[in-house]
């Protein structure tokens, strides 16, 4: 009775968050304060006039690894990791993840073994899950797309593929262009990782974002970069270093893809949220951390907390208003609604400590929203 009763009440705060047909009418129409009634105005229309697009953003995803051992499993292969957030990955145009791992039976080519050594070989019949919990867009550039080799690598796109998934972020693959009516959306993604679409070869990145902008109408860009654990929560906008290996600088990262042609930027890799930015109208979710990782990741404190994001563009690819949706991970993993919203208050302080000039409005119930300056 509390799961269905708290899937309720999330229901009930999606609802009036996102209505039928995303023509929604953000909270900041209704201001009184007569300096912003122009504003608001001008930002109704925007929003009832525009075709807007809807996206739901969760960050990284491993469904259990039978490398190893099948220790690192779920329960008899039984896998309702993703019921509590099912209705709401299932509620908008198109859904994102990254999928933290390969999907192989077994062989392959560990990357490598020991301290801090990490190999995720996820059971190929697993790979369903993104399809069944209603994913669309999926990014294969990370850390552990490598962990087997070319054959966990080729297994794992044959699997996506199969489930008619949209993937990106390899050398072969590079982007994937989706449509929802006339609109065409570009999906591209990134990781300063061997295999991968280079983030740190900056000038090949804006190459093939500007690519990918003449070819659509919206362009979605994804990066794992930055450094990981409890100590990495801030946007330095500076290069991250971890294990000697560089993570990237990820703010100008994300401000040199948008200013190439992207439109929406999200990240993960840090296994910790991060703060969110509005830059040229265009959204940046800098890390949005763990969301379901089972058995082989540190799910204490903040690194337990699973974010789920959704937003509206319109057709410009201009960022309308969204929410954020507080999820957990506790004991081996998954993720169960957070009804303390820790997402909410972490994702709020790091965004006013990190940006403190920025465009972005956060309320406590999760509802995001740009800030109206009156020039």
């Amino acid at each position: 009775m509390k799961i269905i009763t708290s899937l309720f009440i999330y229901q009930l705060i999606f609802l009036f968050g996102f209505c039928n047909n995303n023509s929604i009418k953000p909270k900041s129409s209704k201001l009184t304060n007569e300096k912003h009634e122009l504003a608001a105005k001008q930002y109704d229309t925007i929003i009832t006039k525009v075709p807007l697009i809807s996206f739901t953003a969760v960050g990284d995803v491993m469904f259990g690894s039978n490398f190893p051992s099948n220790a690192s499993l779920p329960p008899s292969n039984q896998l309702p990791l993703l019921n509590e957030a099912d209705s709401l990955l299932k509620s908008t145009d198109f859904t994102f993840g990254n999928s933290e791992g390969t999907f192989l039976n077994s062989g392959g080519t560990p990357k490598g073994s020991g301290q801090n050594i990490y190999c995720f070989r996820q059971p190929e019949s697993f790979a369903a899950n993104f399809k069944n919990s209603g994913f669309d867009l999926i990014s294969i550039a990370n850390n552990h797309i490598n962990d087997f080799g070319e054959l966990g690598i080729i297994s794992t796109t044959r699997l996506l593929e199969s489930n008619e998934l949209n993937y990106a972020g390899i050398p072969s693959h590079p982007y994937t262009i989706v449509k929802k009516g006339e609109l065409k959306i570009g999906f591209i993604a990134f990781a300063p990782h061997s295999g991968c679409l280079d983030m740190n070869d900056i000038n090949k990145a804006k190459s093939l974002v500007s690519e990918l902008k003449k070819k659509t109408d919206i362009v979605f860009v994804s990066f794992h970069g930055g450094a990981e654990g409890t100590n990495a929560q801030h946007v330095t906008r500076k290069k991250e270093i971890f294990y000697d290996q560089d993570r990237g600088n990820v703010f100008d990262f994300a401000h040199t893809m948008i200013d190439a042609g992207a439109d929406v930027i999200i990240g993960h890799g840090p296994h910790v949220v991060r703060a969110l930015e509005l830059y040229h109208s265009r959204f940046i979710a800098y890390s949005l951390g763990n969301f379901c990782t089972y058995g082989m990741f540190n799910l204490s404190g903040v690194s337990g907390i699973a974010t789920m994001l959704q937003f509206n563009l319109n057709s410009k690819g201009e960022f309308v208003n969204g929410n954020i949706h507080s999820f957990k991970q506790i004991n081996e993993g998954g993720p169960i609604i957070d009804t303390d919203r820790k997402a909410v208050s972490i994702i709020q302080k790091l965004t006013t400590e990190d940006f403190p000039e920025g465009l972005l409005k956060i309320s406590d119930n999760g509802y995001l929203e740009p800030i109206i300056k009156k020039d």
